[in-house]
């Protein structure tokens, strides 16, 4: 077990310095929140794919394939199938737009007014992402170490915030690469195939499960339709995804590599969906589904192998949780912060600081939205309702303003204020009436939603022409000239990253 603490702990200090050295990458707001601007395929590929695979979709995909079988996959093609969409049919204009929040993009389309609102529901979303994501370190570090719910949180916590503080989005890069690495190496190419091994190959599964765990959909249609609204759609407009797609370098980057990590989460799927079920054979007994990927791990890995395959896991938790920290604190400080200190002051939100006094800031919003999850997940209990609210509040409401944004010209910032209002109190409504983990808050969110956002826009006169058409230019990546939010730094240095 020496060997595996050992694992273990070379790649905590090896996120820490990586963090440490990107630190020196990170000279503007740009570098800090957005990478520069300058991935290529491949780190953004990696990246954008370490970001959606999370501790859900690794042991919580292993655990629905515990419980459904194959079908446990649908979590994560859901998930697939929405950075699909999101890569092949907007990235490539949202990354022309050249801001740094989802709110911000809101302020282009419809004038500016709304970006407030949607930031306080993006802000929940991120921040309630950032929650549970910290809360698995719990089970990790549990099977690792034996440590108690409370010091593992706060370790995996504190790591995660040291190198995200230290260098940004730069060091959340580097440390994604890594993580998409050990994650690929230790889930797809070694407990994979040991499992399967295991529970006597796909026939030997096949002999001693039922026909139903081998079902499309034993999982449930409606539970599968579900899904897509929440996390398909959730892909579209999560501004922790958003920001990873601001730092590719071209909008084919955006398209290309984004179509790449969608696919890699097909594969991913399919794979924690069969962990899932091999481990059903092997220990059919479990007293929860989410303990499959701990036991299997540790029953039936070698020396060695099971420290990297651990490392797999914490990869997936991390990197979720780096990614959901930068971009609720993006969000906190440019949507929220910055627009409450220019209302009482009577200057315009982007008016502010020099470049470095804006990083400057920024870490700190980092420090103080890591040390508040922290917190959060010490004394939250119930992980899976909290993050169903702030799935259903996403989705609920800003799916329509912002999708309405991006393909319907008549839209009005009166119709999305409407939209965001009306979506987000029907989805609240409906979960205090039916439950938080009803399918139904989601449904009459998104209905309620779209009436409010076509009828009231309708019913306005039609957005200025003016700021029509400099969203129009912005889209088409006609306007090259930096925008509110990228001043003081058109002179960093035009490194680009593969």
């Amino acid at each position: 077990m020496a060997v595996d603490y050992a694992v273990i702990v070379v790649y905590l200090a090896g996120m820490l310095a990586v963090g440490w050295w990107g630190m020196r990458r990170a000279r503007s707001k740009s570098d800090f929140l957005v990478a520069g601007r300058r991935l290529g395929p491949f780190m953004y590929s990696g990246t954008m794919a370490a970001i959606v695979l999370g501790g859900a979709s690794t042991i919580g995909g292993v655990g629905l394939g515990y419980q459904y079988g194959l079908s446990g996959a649908w979590l994560v093609f859901t998930i697939g199938f929405g950075l699909l969409a999101l890569s092949l049919f907007f990235s490539a204009r949202i990354s022309r737009l050249r801001v740094y929040t989802v709110s911000q993009m809101l302020d282009l389309r419809y004038g500016g007014s709304s970006g407030l609102i949607s930031g306080l529901v993006m802000w929940a979303y991120t921040l309630m992402l950032a929650v549970t994501s910290t809360i698995a370190y719990a089970t990790i570090f549990d099977v690792v170490l034996g440590l108690d719910r409370i010091p593992a949180i706060v370790l995996g916590g504190a790591v995660v915030i040291a190198y995200s503080t230290l260098g940004g989005m730069w060091s959340i890069t580097l440390t994604d690469m890594v993580q998409f690495v050990v994650k690929s190496i230790g889930v797809l190419l070694l407990l994979l195939p040991i499992a399967v091994h295991r529970a006597g190959g796909l026939d030997g599964m096949r002999e001693q499960l039922p026909d139903d765990y081998f079902s499309p959909m034993n999982i449930g249609v409606q539970t599968v339709f579900t899904y897509v609204l929440i996390y398909s759609f959730g892909m579209l407009i999560g501004q922790d995804i958003w920001q990873r797609v601001f730092t590719a370098r071209s909008d084919t980057v955006a398209r290309r590599g984004g179509t790449v990590a969608g696919t890699y989460c097909l594969v991913y799927a399919l794979a924690g969906a069969v962990i899932g079920t091999a481990a059903k054979v092997l220990y059919p007994k479990l007293d929860s589904p989410d303990a499959a990927f701990a036991t299997l791990v540790d029953d039936a890995l070698p020396v060695g192998v099971k420290g990297l395959v651990l490392a797999a896991a914490l990869s997936a938790v991390m990197s979720t949780s780096s990614g959901a920290l930068i971009a609720c604190a993006t969000v906190a400080n440019n949507d929220i912060w910055a627009r409450l200190r220019a209302r009482v002051a009577g200057v315009p939100a982007e008016s502010g600081d020099a470049a470095g006094d804006e990083v400057k800031g920024n870490r700190v919003f980092i420090l103080v939205m890591g040390v508040a999850t922290v917190v959060i997940s010490i004394l939250l209990n119930d992980v899976v309702e909290a993050l169903t609210v702030a799935y259903n509040l996403l989705v609920g409401g800003l799916l329509v303003p912002i999708l309405g944004g991006l393909v319907w010209k008549r839209g009005t910032a009166g119709g999305a204020l409407a939209a965001v209002a009306v979506g987000g109190l029907t989805v609240l409504g409906t979960m205090i009436w039916k439950g938080v983990l009803a399918n139904e808050p989601i449904y009459y969110g998104l209905l309620a939603s779209l009436v409010t956002h076509v009828v009231v826009s309708l019913a306005q006169r039609p957005t200025d022409p003016a700021v029509l058409d400099t969203w129009r230019r912005r889209l088409a990546g006609e306007d090259t000239t930096a925008g509110p939010w990228e001043r003081a730094e058109e002179g960093a240095p035009a490194r680009t990253a593969p």
